[in-house]
């Protein structure tokens, strides 16, 4: 009987030790996808399958769009240069959101902007 539990405790383990390594795997993919350019990696691997990655890219393209549109702001001479900098302010703190989100675990949508990300498929 001893030897059957040996066997039992030494097939749960490599599962133990796959699991955490796919998840921070996962984890790490889902911070890339609030990092700008670092978008493109989950994009280009396996990643973007996972269910937890492709909420946070959402959530990342949401941010992305966000900004482009801060410096489009920005353009216009006085009132664009301060809406423009508080909006890649906002933007900078939901970047902050997102990757507690993650590393929490989580899949919470962004403030204000989240619900939109809905609307992106792939």
């Amino acid at each position: 009987m001893e030897n059957n539990q040996q066997q039992h405790a030494g097939a749960e383990h490599p599962a133990e030790h796959s699991h955490p390594v796919d998840k921070k795997k996962g984890n790490v993919m889902a911070i890339f996808a609030y990092l700008w350019v670092l978008i493109i990696i989950p994009f280009l691997t396996d990643a973007k399958s996972d269910p937890f990655v492709k909420f946070h890219l959402k959530q990342g393209l949401m941010l992305i769009i966000l900004e482009v549109v801060a410096w489009f702001i920005e353009t216009i001479p006085f009132i664009g240069w301060m809406l423009g900098w508080i909006l890649s302010l906002i933007t900078l703190v939901l970047v902050i959101i997102g990757i507690m989100n993650v590393v929490n675990g989580e899949e919470k949508e962004l403030p204000w902007i989240g619900h939109y990300a809905k609307n992106f498929n792939f």
